[in-house]
């Protein structure tokens, strides 16, 4: 097969098939909507647009509704890019975005959805047309709620970097970045020294003056060496709150919680690694007493990694230069199965480490 006939073969290929994107909403393309929509199960379909406002307002709510009916055999919770397929936007009249129809079971004909845009709303219609009784996902949440109490005891902690959301439970803005600050509070849950919280500013104005809230959502960070606050100015997207609190606490997720392959690397251990995986085997020895050196050196997070690198660095002495390849193979086959998350960061971390004894 030559290069032209993969391509061909790979664009068909995604162009055929119903895409789950992050959430789950079944994304639709043209194959997939005449596959998927007027079978034999009722479908609600979102037509919307990258770029539009009132969409991205409305996402979190849909992906809300979309989890709760995911069992739901019966239902298709599914969404279509105009700008991508405008043919089937343009063959059902969508003429504005966001533009919500109920498709029933067997049927093309759709109904438009005239109702309120919010979860709730959207499932009491899904369960009405469709004949269902499901109920919206809760999930706990991972945000620390703040009071005048407990404000001063969480966020100076000086063991901790906090991100605290002032808010006002009227505020439209606020309910927006609602879902968004629940995922970030998830991605870091199991980060000890990283705090996702909110207080009710509306409610304890005290707080609000104090800081010199004037609008909401307003957000400061207290990182652990100014618990005066600096004030949060950066994207509201979840990329962009990621890679603000990476950067401020030194952590290393991705928008999912998971570890990067930066996680636990010490850059000044990396480097010894290299001369240490290079040296001739009279000269380990000394390159290894001065990773011991390196690694004592090294204060919280980081002295726990400092010790990967030293038990990885007398292993390889020990069993060969093959041990950090045989022993990656071995922790990945180990994350491959159903662990809880705290060993699998404990994993992943071995894992970032040993990579850099592979030559």
């Amino acid at each position: 097969m030559g290069k032209s006939q993969i391509w061909v073969a790979a664009f068909l290929l995604l162009w055929a098939t119903p895409a789950m994107g992050d959430d789950d909403v079944v994304a639709l393309s043209e194959k997939s909507f005449e596959e998927e929509v007027g079978k034999d199960r009722g479908a609600l379909v979102e037509f919307y647009a990258p770029w539009c406002g009132h969409c991205k307002k409305l996402a979190p709510e849909y992906e809300k509704l979309g989890s709760s009916f995911k069992k739901a055999k019966s239902i298709l919770i599914g969404k279509v890019d105009c700008d991508e397929h405008k043919s089937i936007c343009t063959k059902y009249g969508v003429s504005g975005y966001p533009t919500i129809q109920w498709f029933p079971k067997g049927s093309l004909e759709p109904k438009k959805y005239e109702g309120s845009r919010t979860a709730e709303a959207l499932a009491e219609f899904v369960n009405a047309q469709g004949g269902t009784n499901v109920k919206l996902a809760t999930a706990p949440s991972s945000v620390v709620v703040l009071t005048a109490e407990s404000f001063d005891r969480v966020v100076l902690d000086e063991s901790k970097d906090v991100l605290v959301e002032f808010y006002a439970p009227w505020c439209g803005h606020c309910k927006s970045l609602a879902p968004i600050y629940e995922k970030l509070a998830s991605a870091y849950k199991l980060e000890e020294d990283v705090v996702i919280a909110n207080v009710d500013a509306d409610k304890y104005k005290g707080l609000a003056e104090k800081y010199g809230v004037g609008g909401y959502p307003t957000l400061k960070f207290f990182p652990k060496n100014n618990k005066a606050g600096d004030d949060y100015n950066g994207g509201r997207d979840l990329d962009d709150f990621v890679a603000f609190i990476n950067e401020k606490s030194g952590t290393s997720r991705d928008t999912k919680g998971q570890l990067t392959s930066k996680a636990g690397i010490v850059e000044n251990l990396s480097e010894l690694v290299k001369e240490f995986i290079s040296a001739g085997e009279d000269e380990k020895k000394a390159v290894l007493s001065r990773i011991e050196e390196e690694a004592e050196k090294l204060k919280g997070s980081s002295a726990r990694y400092g010790k990967v690198y030293l038990k990885a660095a007398k292993s390889t002495v020990e069993k060969g230069a093959d041990y950090a390849k045989k022993e990656i193979d071995r922790l990945q086959r180990m994350l491959e199965k159903s662990i809880n998350p705290t060993k699998a960061d404990e994993f992943t971390i071995k894992k970032n480490i040993l990579s850099t004894f592979v030559a």
